[in-house]
């Protein structure tokens, strides 16, 4: 959609009389049928003065096309200005500026994105040639007019106040500078050559017109290069009811696009694949040539996705199949072929920063699309905002006279294919009434610690795996860090535990390397899978006289999750209770079902953690134990099966090349893919509490690469006494002390091997020592805890 469209000579006639502003607000009125901000008006005025003076030369044809606030199809965002007509090669050429009045700007650590100041307060952004290049790709992706008359897109940003720095053209900015370049306050001559080199001639037909009404089709380019992405990825494969539902909304799809809208409605628990459907069908409709993009309200699950998907192509090249729910607002009727609709329980009404955008998210993607999928569970409701039901959209689809499908995904594929656990979980918050009114370590593992700190070294313990274990809480603790890098925000004074929440930074929290020492929240997490799942549980949740009670006072005042409920509170202080209560409840019960293998679980609230022990089926008579072979075939050795290693044999054979023979073999799971390195020893005494206790089986891998610093090693020594092993070995923590000379060469001034239990002492190796030492391996985790 055009907003304000005439030609260069219209346009310099409209600035120059001091009226161009009015003719965008008049024709922003005709088209959208309402009235825009002053302060964007106040935009129009002064940057369009500054264009006047960069086109109003005669090497630029009179008869090339302008077009001001175009609406990109698909999208509710706007192009600021199009100039555009024919090249020297007598091609179609459309050059896409975007207009900045900003004046400086800051560095973000974020891709593509600039930190700058508006009325409110400094925010992140896109980089405005990031902004300009996303623009062109939308339109050459999904337009056929533009790829089947070869019409050339040129976009760049024209910041006509911002003088020279080392922050818009940072280096870190680059490959987009290069795809869009970036026209300063000194740079208006620049920014006319670059229009006067595409754009020669006038254009006998408009060219903007004609890619406004063009087909909307993905490109095969697009469409070959997500399927590339998926094909072969075992995460996106889909399983028996999954399939189902699949091949369930092709059909709908397509039969949608010859005629009457059609709506399907997915029901579904944690764990059952919405979110793997919702991928499959994004690529697959895509490829079939029909418009879709992926919706969700929490950006955690786009982010992730766009991340996982990208492979070898950059992730800027699929963000824009991943939006949110508000960017509907202004898009035409059935402008979508499909618009596939993840965690649909987190629609809104309004959208926007403030709320106040918008009629209802729910309407807006119904309406926008041929077809709409929306996949919901209404037990994860976690915001009063929330209004996502299965009702609510049945509701509002059958008001458009939509065909409407309701289906359910019935498998648990999360917490270790256990539909046991989610009913237990539902009994023990007290959401519904189950029969499964208590748990064993059979069904799924699901610990209580009775320190912080424990749970934490348990979850990191696991994620050495694959990183797929992570520690969440419940917002009852402000981030208090966001602002203060050296603050922590989730403090628990009797532990001495203190960590804070998870940063921003351009891999998600839940795919970083060293997420593992944040903590995520609700909205980091929703949506998103993990093997393990450590869960602390604030005090908005209690248990007193047999009853679980909620209390929403003790979030966190910056939770958006209960913006707005002291005046909910006033207003209907009984239904403000109840939603509270419900949303508390479903916090917690989508935290505990994060993990697929396992949730491990610390209670602030000594009772609730007493009532849920008291769920728990004699953890001792139902935990697994580790089974030592004598053989085994040699078809599994290193693949399924480790060799078991007295300590001493094991630091012979790998610290010596002594042969030794193995004292049996020992299964091993969860620890990544196996190889001749690893092996398996049993730990003696406490000095590693709680990361190892007494008797544990541990499995080690020798020769490791990289840095030892901080890392679980297993060492052998001379001379040196270890109260665990009274000789010469030592499962500790390795940390060193280096020196460095004047040639920049170093050596160790120290090594010292830490233990975990603070009661031990550690052992300290210095520099003339260092030949009675040898590190024979690093730890990679435990198969059995003897002790939970």
């Amino acid at each position: 959609m055009i907003v304000y469209h005439a030609s260069k000579k219209t346009f310099i006639n409209d600035v120059f009389n001091n009226t161009i502003a009015d003719e965008i607000e008049n024709a922003f009125l005709a088209h959208l049928g309402r009235h825009t901000s002053y302060n964007e008006v106040l935009s129009w005025r002064n940057s369009m003065i500054h264009m006047y003076k960069v086109i109003d030369t005669p090497d630029i044809p009179n008869d090339a096309s302008i077009a001001i606030e175009y609406q990109i199809p698909l999208t509710s965002k706007r192009i600021d200005f199009i100039i555009s007509g024919f090249d020297n090669e007598n091609k179609g050429h459309v050059v896409i500026i975007e207009l900045k009045q900003w004046e400086q700007a800051k560095l973000s650590p974020k891709s593509a994105l600039v930190k700058t100041r508006f009325q409110h307060g400094e925010s992140e952004v896109a980089h405005p040639s990031y902004q300009a290049w996303s623009y062109a790709y939308m339109l050459i992706n999904y337009n056929e007019t533009i790829r089947d008359q070869g019409i050339n897109i040129s976009p760049c940003a024209f910041l006509h106040n911002y003088q020279t720095d080392d922050v818009i053209t940072n280096p870190i900015y680059s490959e987009y500078i290069e795809k869009a370049p970036v026209f300063l306050k000194t740079d208006a001559q620049k920014l006319q050559n670059f229009i006067k080199d595409r754009i020669k001639y006038g254009a006998k037909d408009d060219i903007v017109w004609l890619i406004d009404k063009g087909k909307l089709r993905p490109s095969k380019q697009l469409a070959d290069a997500l399927t590339s992405m998926i094909k072969g990825n075992q995460e996106f494969v889909l399983l028996d009811d999954q399939k189902v539902v699949f091949e369930t909304a092709i059909e709908m799809a397509n039969k949608a696009n010859a005629g009457k809208k059609h709506v399907l409605i997915v029901e579904g628990g944690p764990g059952t694949g919405k979110s793997v459907v919702a991928v499959n069908l994004l690529v697959q409709l895509t490829k079939q040539g029909i418009v879709t993009q992926y919706v969700s309200k929490n950006a955690a699950p786009r982010s992730v996705y766009t991340n996982k998907l990208s492979g070898s192509f950059k992730k800027s090249y699929i963000d824009n199949l991943f939006v949110g729910s508000g960017k509907f607002i202004d898009i035409p009727e059935s402008t979508f072929g499909a618009l596939i609709v993840d965690e649909a329980h987190r629609l809104n009404e309004k959208s926007g920063l403030f709320s106040n955008l918008g009629e209802n998210q729910i309407l807006e993607i119904i309406r926008s699309a041929k077809f709409s999928v929306f996949f919901v569970d209404d037990k994860q409701r976690i915001h009063i905002k929330d209004i996502g039901t299965k009702r609510e959209i049945k509701r509002i689809a059958d008001s458009y006279n939509a065909v409407v499908y309701t289906t359910k995904l019935e498998s648990q594929f999360r917490c270790n294919g256990s539909d046991g656990y989610l009913s237990w979980l539902d009994n023990a918050l007290q959401i519904r009434e189950t029969a499964n009114i208590k748990i064993s370590s059979d069904d799924y593992d699901f610990r209580i610690f009775s320190d912080p700190n424990e749970l934490f070294d348990a979850i990191k313990n696991k994620n050495r795996t694959n990183n797929k274990s992570r520690l969440v809480a419940g917002y009852c603790w402000d981030w208090k860090s966001q602002k203060d890098i050296n603050e922590y925000d989730i403090v628990i004074p009797e532990f001495n535990f203190k960590k804070q929440w998870n940063f921003n930074s351009n891999v998600p929290w839940i795919l970083g390397d060293e997420s593992v020492n944040q903590i995520g929240c609700i909205h980091t997490c929703q949506g998103l899978e993990l093997d393990y799942v450590g869960v602390i549980v604030g005090m908005d949740i209690r248990y007193e006289n047999n009853k679980i009670v909620t209390d929403v006072l003790k979030r966190s005042t910056k939770d958006r999750s209960i913006a707005g409920f002291k005046s909910y509170l006033k207003k209907d202080n009984k239904k403000a209770l109840q939603d509270a209560d419900e949303i508390i409840k479903n916090t917690y019960r989508t935290l505990m079902t994060r993990g697929m293998k396992g949730c491990y679980v610390y209670f602030c609230d000594k009772p609730l953690a007493q009532h849920f022990m008291d769920l728990i089926e004699n953890q001792e008579k139902s935990k697994s134990i580790t089974r030592i072979e004598d053989t085994v075939n040699d078809d599994v050795k290193y693949i399924d099966f480790l060799p078991f290693y007295s300590i001493k044999a094991a630091c012979g054979y790998f610290g010596e090349g002594e042969n030794v023979e193995e004292k049996g073999w020992i299964k091993v799971e969860g620890m990544g893919k196996l190889n001749r390195n690893m092996y398996v020893v049993q730990a003696v005494g406490n000095s590693m509490e709680p990361l190892i206790y007494d008797g544990d089986y541990c499995v080690f891998r020798s020769n490791p690469s990289g840095s030892r610093q901080g890392k679980v090693v297993l060492a052998q020594h001379h001379n040196f006494y270890d109260a665990d092993y009274s000789g010469s070995y030592s499962i500790k923590i390795y940390t060193s002390n280096k020196a460095y000379n004047s040639d920049g060469n170093w050596w160790h001034e120290s090594i010292i091997l830490e233990p975990k239990n603070s009661t031990y002492n550690p052992i300290i190796i210095d520099e003339d020592q260092a030949d009675d030492f040898r590190i024979v391996g690093e730890f990679v985790g435990v198969i059995n805890h003897k002790k939970d």
